[in-house]
């Protein structure tokens, strides 16, 4: 997200509106993240725990469910923005 709204700033080719199907980028990669990490939980289950990788699966979930927040929150600001303008002019 950081990078979309970046190349929106520093280029004319890249529009604010443009730059925010990082959003949907971020959300569809933070439960990406969080499938993969419940996958990861269940194989440790499965195999008591000699599988190893517990907490690389609880920090893989932690980053995919912080992506997935920090998308909706961009995702509700751009909104907000986008009612503002509508309503601006």
């Amino acid at each position: 997200m950081p990078a979309g709204v970046l190349l929106a700033r520093e280029t004319e080719q890249v529009t604010l509106r443009l730059s925010t199907i990082s959003i949907a980028v971020a959300f569809l990669l933070g439960w990406i993240a969080i499938i993969l990490a419940r996958r990861a939980r269940e194989r440790i289950e499965l195999t008591i725990g000699r599988a190893g990788g517990a907490s690389t699966a609880r920090v893989g979930r932690l980053l995919g469910i912080l992506g997935v927040l920090l998308a909706i929150t961009a995702a509700l600001a751009v909104g907000f923005w986008g009612l503002l303008t509508l309503f601006a002019d």
